[in-house]
């Protein structure tokens, strides 16, 4: 066990520098941004300083990452993720993300439905058409998104979709209760 956990530390070092370089960042800005010396920090990544949980946090948090990601520790039993979806008025619901708060994922599967029944509540929607063809009925507009076509909305305007063809349409949709909007970014070439 001791020889598992000492391996598992001496990674940490390795994987805190590439990370630092990857996202080129300066020990002496890391060292601001944490409050962790840069001799510290040096210490850690050489590998001549064992991490700590103190150290860790800070770092996790500095990169934006989860503590494990920094750890790397091996992955225990069976690594599939065991989804429980939820069915209701025919539709399924297949919650993607387990955290408490801030934007959740779903993926959708949504039946042919003739009858639109708009509802409003509280959030923001962002829905991308995976499989299918989407009715979207969102306030006075009666929409038709393609896969691979996706709308973004205010669910206090009042909404409602649908299959736009028989058989079912399967949407990833990203929602927010507090109104979070999904923001789309992208890199550009130099």
């Amino acid at each position: 066990m001791d020889d598992n956990l000492d391996s598992v530390l001496a990674a940490v070092g390795p994987r805190l520098r590439t990370l630092r370089r990857q996202r080129e960042i300066t020990l002496a800005n890391l060292a601001a941004t944490t409050g962790i010396s840069v001799s510290t920090l040096s210490r850690l990544e050489s590998g001549q300083r064992r991490p700590t949980l103190e150290l860790l946090l800070p770092l996790a948090r500095a990169y934006g990452v989860q503590i494990d990601e920094l750890v790397g520790a091996p992955p225990t039993g069976d690594p599939r993720v065991h989804l429980r979806p939820v069915t209701r008025n025919g539709m399924t619901m297949i919650p993607l993300t387990r955290r408490a708060g801030g934007v959740q994922a779903y993926k959708l599967i949504i039946p042919e439905r003739t009858d639109p029944d708009p509802q409003v509540h509280e959030g923001y929607e962002w829905i991308y058409v995976l499989n299918g063809r989407l009715r979207l009925v969102l306030g006075d507009k009666d929409l038709v998104l393609a896969e691979g076509e996706a709308a973004e909305f205010d669910t206090r305007v009042p909404h409602w979709f649908g299959s736009a063809e028989p058989g079912p349409v399967e949407v990833l949709s990203l929602f927010g209760r507090q109104g979070e909007r999904a923001h789309l970014r992208a890199r550009t070439v130099a």
